[in-house]
């Protein structure tokens, strides 16, 4: 979507935001998309219901008591959950982390304040998002939310207005920039006011409670950083617990903060950048903002191995391409690496999987399951040798390039392969004592 600037004298100029990426076989995901927070929410609620839960709404978390071999969380209402482990994703105001006592470093600028919310409004078209500046600074942003009917405002604070935020209010300072009976606010969904916080968690996890989304990390705006960050951070924490839920190692768990502590902090460095600089201004930052280099080379789970010459390494995101089966239908590597489970490729080669989370893929081998690379995107991008495998981690990024089978079964034994009988034995008696023990003092 183009952001048109609007001047005071009536013109405009439209700006691409996109900085003329376009997708390739590789990275089919080149341009920002714009959806509604509550659109986002929605989709996640439907999918939890699908999977036999709810949402309890009005029950926010009051304290945590942490035993050895499971957590209850209270709420403040004196409802009691009993859970193995337990992520706080309640957001930057959130209890979890308070009651963990985790820091909160960073700072907040209380000169840096804004109006935000999203309105229905008459007076403006959809196809743009429309800015107006003031030249003694501050400005007003209207952008339509894709497939709705509203626009998310983004308006500067009125000096010494510190009141609720109203319609009216929204309406004065759109009517002060824009000029009266240019645009008419006529309902509003959301509105609030925001201010600058910088901050961010110094440790994700204690014990059998991690941090994830804003809980862990707050920042600017600019440039859309939260949400990917935060799913993020979920998609990660997820697929290990359920490896853990399994059987395997708890050590798995420590990986998390490994790998989400510096990408929070490269984001908190990003969008600060990106808040002092203009719309359409942010050269080679442009490239960074859809997060999609981020990589975890050098980290517990990306071991160092030979030097890779060409291609992504262990670490890396894992790059898509347009491949085609047996009887001609198309398939991406993307939509082979859906559902939670681990994907192994075989170039020219079809490796045994190594655990029934794994699917195996042949890339134009025999047997199993055949895919076919179209155009030879895939080997292009993997920059792949005849009998090379690769395997991908449940959250899309590579875990070890090989020829080896013995090392690909190797790197999967801690993750994927239940821990010895007389460790689950152990840890079961741990939790039975815990559960007594609580029983006593009850």
């Amino acid at each position: 979507m183009p952001v048109r600037f609007h001047d005071a004298d009536g013109t405009f100029r439209d700006v691409d935001l996109s900085g003329g990426a376009e997708p390739t076989p590789d990275s089919p995901y080149a341009r920002t998309l714009l959806i509604p927070q509550w659109r986002v929410e929605e989709s996640l609620r439907e999918r939890v219901e699908q999977l036999g839960t709810t949402v309890e709404w009005n029950s926010p978390v009051a304290g945590l008591v942490r035993h050895t071999g499971h957590v209850e969380v209270v709420s403040a209402g004196g409802g009691r959950a009993t859970a193995r482990y337990v992520i706080g994703a309640d957001g930057g105001s959130g209890a979890v982390r308070r009651l963990l006592g985790v820091a909160f470093l960073g700072e907040t600028d209380e000169d840096e304040r804004m109006l935000l919310g999203d309105v229905r409004l008459d007076g403006l078209d959809r196809d743009h998002w429309h800015i107006w500046q003031d030249p003694q600074g501050g400005s007003v942003a209207l952008c339509p939310l894709p497939a709705t009917d509203t626009f998310q405002v983004q308006a500067p604070v009125a000096p010494n207005d510190t009141g609720a935020p109203t319609l009216e209010t929204f309406q004065r300072v759109v009517d002060t920039l824009i000029g009266p009976d240019t645009v008419r606010l006529r309902e509003a969904t959301w509105l609030s006011r925001w201010r600058l916080n910088v901050r961010m968690v110094d440790r994700y996890r204690v014990g059998r409670v991690s941090l994830a989304g804003d809980a862990a990390h707050v920042h600017s705006p600019a440039g859309g950083q939260g949400m990917n960050t935060g799913i993020q951070d979920a998609v990660n924490i997820g697929w290990k617990l359920a490896a853990v839920l399994q059987g395997a190692d708890e050590s798995l768990l420590d990986t998390y903060q490994a790998e989400r502590l510096p990408v929070a902090a490269a984001v908190l460095g990003l969008s600060s950048r990106l808040m002092g600089q203009g719309i359409g201004e942010h050269g080679e930052d442009t490239e960074r903002m859809p997060q999609m280099g981020h990589t975890y080379r050098g980290g517990p789970l990306a071991p160092a191995g030979p030097a890779q010459a060409e291609g992504p390494s262990a670490g890396d995101r894992a790059p898509d391409a347009p491949c085609h089966r047996a009887d001609g239908r198309r398939v991406r590597l993307f939509d082979l690496q859906r559902g939670g489970h681990w994907t192994l490729y075989g170039f020219g080669i079809r490796r045994r999987p190594a655990h029934p989370a794994v699917r195996a893929v042949a890339i134009d081998g025999e047997g199993g399951d055949e895919i076919t690379d179209t155009g030879g995107h895939a080997r292009r991008a993997y920059a792949a040798t005849k009998g090379e495998c690769v395997l991908v981690r449940p959250d899309g990024h590579i875990a070890i390039r090989t020829h080896d089978q013995a090392a690909i079964d190797a790197y999967l034994r801690p993750a994927l392969h239940p821990l010895p009988q007389a460790v689950r034995a152990a840890q079961t008696a741990s939790g039975q004592l815990s559960r007594a023990d609580r029983r006593r003092r009850s």
